[in-house]
């Protein structure tokens, strides 16, 4: 029977070279909270329980994580990662694994950690390690024979010790009740005076458990986050190792170097991405979707053939098959867009749904709208639906022509195949299959003379 796994993830530091005031795992790598990227992995192996240990910003990490289904610890003073691992020890099962984890190394894999828990369940002690040609900070990864004896902090280090370039990435797995007895063995008589969880190496050496050494796949999986330099540089490596499994799975990307996923984007065959785009949320592509240059997509569903030109802006929309949207356009919450639909430059629409085949090619806003299959909104028009206090509906019928720079007044009905006079004011439900204009009657002033300049 396997051991129960317990997860813990450090996460109280302050983060000082962030220079911030926000805690430094809720920093964002591409949209999410730094800390959530080791929840995902924490997941991903089926922990019974993951305990996030947090600190400063006082409620701002459990805070930010309040849908999550965490144990939340917390560690008043920060006194060095053993003395964090102890405050979440009562939270255990004693009979089972822990494996500790980092709330500022986001892009650890899951398949890097199950070797660990594995070391652990065998009643070993799993430590994860690197080499660095730059060891610079880390502490140092002292082995006999072959084998890791203990692990000597950078500034604890001797010149010979700090030789050496396999170092410690501070991840590690141990049965949970050894775990305890060695952090109650702790002392902080080092430089730093701090309680190190990496001291319990050595312990376990002189109690005879072995230490079972094992390496990520990339370095960049270890890497954490102290500057926002070191921020920016995992955001990259991140949206690199994205952008190649979406060429991958057969994605067009323009530029790879060039597309920034803050979310989760799933794309069907024969998808096209230019240069710029950003996706947030969950995005779905059908297949021969294309994406123009510097769009913005979030929580937007695209069906077949549709294509997003240059500039467009999508948030909470759902657009049908072989539909046009752009150059310049904005489609926010509640847009729902049948197929073949054309949304043109500087259209906006809002909370509204257009029905198959219609067009409103240019510089409309159609907001609480539906509009019916294949009628025309012309240049300028607009739905006029807040009266200052609440949202009123209009409603298009099919094959209706609107004509430019009309202002339909809502509540309001215009009937199928009932045609609007361009820069008309329309305050009533005009009826089907009729013309309905409401303008000024146009007046020339003779002798008028237009203002000049004193």
């Amino acid at each position: 029977m396997t051991s129960a796994l317990d997860i813990v993830i450090l996460a109280a530091g302050k983060g000082t070279r962030m220079r911030s005031d926000l805690p430094k795992v809720l920093h964002p790598l591409a949209g999410r909270p730094l800390v959530s990227h080791v929840i995902r992995a924490a997941r991903e192996i089926e922990a019974s329980r993951i305990c996030v240990v947090y600190g400063f910003g006082g409620d701002a990490v459990p805070g930010a994580l309040a849908d999550d289904k965490l144990t939340f610890v917390l560690q008043a003073e920060q006194l060095g990662t053993g003395h964090a691992v102890q405050q979440a020890l009562p939270h255990l099962h004693k009979s089972g694994v822990t494996l500790v984890l980092f709330g500022d190394v986001p892009l650890i894999r899951p398949d890097t950690l199950k070797p660990l828990v594995a070391a652990a369940q065998a009643g070993k002690l799993g430590l994860l390690t690197v080499v660095l040609q730059d060891a610079t900070g880390y502490g140092r990864i002292v082995r006999e024979h072959g084998k890791v004896v203990k692990i000597v902090e950078h500034k604890d280090a001797t010149e010979a010790e700090r030789e050496i370039r396999e170092v410690n990435t501070g991840v590690l797995a141990v049965p949970t009740a050894k775990l305890a007895a060695w952090l109650g063995r702790l002392g902080n008589h080092n430089a730093q005076g701090e309680y190190y969880l990496t001291d319990i190496v050595a312990m376990a050496v002189a109690d005879g458990v072995e230490v079972l050494a094992s390496h990520p796949g990339d370095a960049w999986e270890v890497l954490g986050v102290n500057s926002k330099a070191q921020l920016a540089e995992l955001e990259r490596i991140h949206q690199r190792n994205i952008a190649r499994e979406l060429l991958d799975g057969g994605v067009t990307l323009i530029d790879p170097a060039r597309i920034d996923v803050r979310g989760e984007l799933n794309c069907g065959r024969d998808v096209s991405i230019d240069v710029g785009c950003v996706f947030e949320g969950s995005v779905a592509l059908g297949d021969k979707v294309t994406i123009g240059p510097h769009c913005v997509l979030k929580d937007v569903r695209v069906a077949a053939g549709t294509r997003i030109e240059a500039f467009s802006h999508l948030a909470g929309a759902d657009i049908g098959e072989d539909a046009r949207i752009g150059p310049f356009s904005r489609l926010r919450p509640g847009a729902v867009l049948a197929r073949e639909v054309h949304v043109g430059n500087f259209v906006e629409v809002k909370n509204s749904v257009v029905k198959a085949g219609a067009k409103m090619n240019h510089l409309a806003y159609i907001g609480d709208a539906e509009v019916g299959a294949k009628s025309n909104i012309g240049a300028g028009t607009i739905t006029c639906n807040y009266d200052g206090a609440n949202k009123h509906k209009t409603v298009i019928g099919d094959n209706a022509f609107i004509g430019s720079n009309a202002a339909l007044v809502a509540p309001v009905s215009i009937g199928d195949n009932a045609t609007i006079g361009a820069g008309s004011v329309i305050v009533k439900d005009a009826p089907a299959g009729e013309l309905s204009l409401s303008r000024a009657k146009q007046l020339t002033v003779p002798g008028w003379q237009r203002p000049t300049k004193k």
